[in-house]
């Protein structure tokens, strides 16, 4: 496969091109859904081929083909080169960089997994969400229904380019989840959810923790004391914030806003404020490539698809802003180092600024500390989506929630809407937990410029902040 993948090069190079990226992905997606009693989907699905992108004069054009042959790849890069030409005429944004060293991937970069999913049939999967589904069951209450889910996608991804790098690396994302819905007395539904996801093998479910009847049981008891929990009332409140939501903050609220695609249009609030302090010094925030999956969790991304390694990239570091999300282009507009983060959904897409795995940094406290310094307020847990502006304005539904009055919980809440804006909420965070947990998977991911879902990972420890709004915007 490298020979067509060369042979794209070699003919945009021919034909004028500046700089050349050839990339051949060999995916399978698989998903799995009960609802209830009832199988809802089965299926599998391929995503196979040649993605080229050619630069003329610091601008891009793509093309790609799903034909794997000399002939069809030979056409996708000459289209490639083609819209590259005629696009350089008129673009008043051009983002050249420089040729660099030949980079040549290793074994290594492929993480290895005891169980992997292509190795099992369809039948130990479908027993996975079985036994998922049937334990939430037992553990619930007034259920409405109940969803077991599983999603698997892995496979190859090739890369080369102008500068020979020889890039064979395999890809895997593993997904397990359980949703249960209960209906309380009032009619209101509720929600529990359990489920684990990222770059792991299905050994992981065998382990003591993670086993599909676990995740079934705390889905069904999460919904049960959903049942009887109190609304979250309306107001600030001091906060002490889950790991799984501090991890969307740092990727919806404040990833995207250090995406250097914007910050070169000035379409990000950050543009120009390498150096100035955004938040207290207890707010770090990495995005990288080589999380400690065994430790943390996370998605295993070794190279991105201009073929720059996945960096560990400090963004925030104790609350000064030092870094930017790179593709080669803007790193050198902008005077930085590329950072591994230039990534396409499929290769039917041309790469652009994306984020890998984003995170705050732990810090020193143990859940019971940060409680105790919570003192009065909301423990927020999980999160069920939301909204966020280009001005790092988010509103979120946490799951669940909880009250604490004196540093203990008092009793569940639930209708945990936070509301604020990322650059505020940097300004207030007053300490974070020991703990560091990361989380990605096969469903949801970040949908950027049309390209969803792009699998992602993102976690952190879980931040106490002094002030957070609740129930919308808190009155004056």
């Amino acid at each position: 496969m490298f020979d067509l993948l060369q042979k794209c090069v070699r003919v945009g190079e021919d034909l004028g091109a500046d700089f050349v990226e050839a990339r051949y992905d060999d995916l399978t997606l698989r998903t799995l859904q009960r609802t209830d009693d009832t199988w809802k989907d089965i299926q599998v699905k391929s995503r196979m081929g040649f993605g080229i992108t050619c630069y003329v004069d610091g601008v891009s054009g793509f093309s790609f083909t799903a034909i794997s042959a000399s002939k069809g790849v030979k056409m996708a890069t000459e289209k490639a080169f083609k819209m590259a030409r005629a696009s350089s005429k008129a673009a008043s944004l051009k983002l050249p960089f420089e040729r660099g060293s030949s980079i040549k991937s290793k074994k290594s970069d492929t993480l290895p997994v005891k169980i992997h999913p292509r190795d099992m049939d369809l039948a130990y999967k479908t027993d996975m969400v079985n036994r998922a589904v049937e334990t939430a069951r037992d553990h619930g209450e007034s259920i409405r229904n109940i969803r077991g889910v599983y999603g698997e996608l892995h496979g190859k991804k090739m890369f080369t380019n102008s500068d020979a790098s020889e890039i064979d690396w395999e890809f895997l994302v593993t997904d397990l989840r359980c949703i249960v819905t209960s209906k309380t007395d009032s009619g209101a539904l509720v929600l529990g959810k359990q489920g684990y996801g990222g770059s792991i093998g299905l050994d992981f479910f065998k382990s003591k923790g993670t086993t599909p009847e676990e995740i079934g049981k705390n889905a069904g008891a999460r919904a049960k004391e959903q049942l009887k929990a109190k609304a979250c009332p309306a107001g600030q409140f001091r906060t002490l914030v889950e790991n799984h939501l501090v991890g969307v903050l740092a990727h919806e609220s404040f990833g995207h806003l250090s995406e250097a695609d914007f910050v070169v249009t000035g379409g990000s609030p950050l543009t120009g404020k390498i150096g100035e302090r955004l938040g207290t010094e207890h707010a770090t925030i990495i995005d990288g490539g080589y999380p400690d999956i065994k430790k943390t969790g996370g998605l295993w991304f070794p190279f991105d698809d201009q073929g720059i390694a996945g960096n560990q990239t400090i963004v925030l570091d104790k609350g000064v802003l030092v870094h930017y999300l790179h593709n080669r282009g803007t790193a050198e507009k902008l005077g930085q180092e590329p950072t591994g983060n230039s990534r396409a959904v499929s290769f039917m897409f041309p790469p652009i600024p994306r984020m890998t795995n984003t995170y705050f940094t732990p810090g020193t406290l143990t859940e019971e500390e940060a409680l105790e310094q919570l003192g009065t307020g909301v423990y927020a847990v999980q999160t069920s989506g939301g909204q966020v502006d280009t001005d790092g304005s988010f509103l979120f539904k946490a799951i669940r929630g909880y009250w604490v009055e004196k540093g203990k919980i008092k009793h569940p809440l639930r209708e945990v809407a936070l509301s604020g804006n990322i650059l505020d909420l940097l300004g207030k965070i007053e300490g974070a937990t020991k703990d560091l947990k990361m989380y990605s998977g096969y469903f949801g991911g970040c949908g950027k410029g049309g390209q969803f879902p792009l699998p992602v990972g993102l976690g952190g420890p879980k931040l106490l902040v002094d002030g957070v709004t609740f129930g919308g915007q808190a009155s004056s």
